[in-house]
């Protein structure tokens, strides 16, 4: 049985569970606008975790649920009484620990997606994953940050927690501002020039997007007035495989990394986004990254370990360089 936690409204959630229905997927949704109205026991005993959700008069006992597709948002409690509040927040952080220890196939689970809390301690990860990534400094000291903007010229910043902030390029305006780091440590990081390139894992299986754009963070063209362009495109093997490696260290069935081909093609790896609201992506390009998803809930068994590089589908037959391709005909997982 699949498990799908979220909010019928949000975009992935919905995606996702008309995917499961087209593939006929067995499938439980636990919407978090319902949570008043639902309720949940959780046992532990010798055989590890029991319990059974409840939902409109359905028991639905946890040893059924085989995978889950999760994304809690904050639930709202605007207009309930205190008891019914009480009672959300109570379902909600039991649903979100059983997450964490739920034997079943979970995509993803809330500590995995922690390593998002800490941008410098991500990027040590995507670093030791074989990746280059910008040099980068973290500071609370405007005239070290100077002298990072003096040496190499040109230099972008962010937010340093797994808050969603607009990355923009320190100019002399910015740079008036630079006192105030005393009150919140910022990280600069050195700007690359290239092609911005999103990376969906599955599984073991990468699904690329290239994303051509004037502005400096694609996310936010639209405030200018100008629409990014995406392009369905391939990876090179020793970089799918990359991806693969990456997102499996980080504990995530579900990746969204960020990546840019500088112009002597070496990629970059700037993050990784632990809960990626894939179906932007899916929409303006012909990646089928939410049937991808549906049969990796179906066939979790298909998770397990495999030597590098099996999932893939090689246009060539020899070195790894090859590009690799998706391969929807293959049943279960992407």
């Amino acid at each position: 049985m699949i498990l799908v936690y979220g909010r019928a409204d949000d975009p992935p959630t919905r995606h996702t569970l008309d995917c499961l229905q087209e593939q006929d997927g067995p499938v439980v949704f636990i919407e978090q606008r319902a949570l008043p109205y639902e309720d949940l026991s959780i046992d532990i005993t010798s055989c590890g975790l029991g319990g059974a959700f409840l939902s409109g008069g359905r028991k639905v006992p946890l040893a059924e649920v085989t995978s889950v597709y999760a994304r809690p948002l904050e639930p709202s409690v605007h207009g309930l009484e205190a008891g019914a509040q009480q009672h959300v927040a109570r379902l909600h952080g039991l649903l979100v620990e059983w997450l964490d220890s739920a034997p079943a196939l979970v995509v993803n689970r809330p500590r995995a997606m922690q390593g998002n809390a800490s941008k410098p301690h991500q990027l040590q990860v995507i670093g030791a994953a074989g990746f280059t990534v910008p040099a980068t400094l973290v500071t609370s000291d405007a005239d070290e940050a100077l002298r990072f903007w003096r040496t190499h010229g040109r230099v972008i910043y962010k937010s340093i927690s797994g808050v969603r902030s607009i990355v923009r390029e320190l100019d002399a305006e910015s740079a008036e501002r630079l006192p105030h780091l005393s009150s919140l440590p910022v990280q600069f990081q050195e700007y690359i020039p290239g092609v911005d390139v999103r990376v969906h894992v599955v599984g073991r299986e990468c699904y690329a997007a290239t994303i051509e754009s004037d502005g400096m963070d694609y996310r936010y063209a639209h405030n200018h007035g100008a629409e990014p362009r995406l392009h369905s495109t391939t990876l090179p093997g020793d970089i799918a495989e990359r991806c693969v490696t990456l997102a499996q260290a980080m504990e995530l069935p579900l990746a969204g990394i960020d990546l840019r081909v500088n112009p002597e093609g070496e990629y970059v790896c700037f993050e990784v986004n632990p809960m990626p609201a894939y179906t932007y992506f899916e929409s303006h390009t012909d990646l089928p990254i939410g049937e991808a998803l549906a049969r990796l809930l179906i066939s979790p068994e298909l998770n397990g370990e495999v030597p590098h590089g099996a999932g893939y589908r090689k246009s060539g037959t020899d070195s790894g360089s090859d590009p690799v391709h998706p391969s929807p005909s293959i049943p279960a997982r992407l």
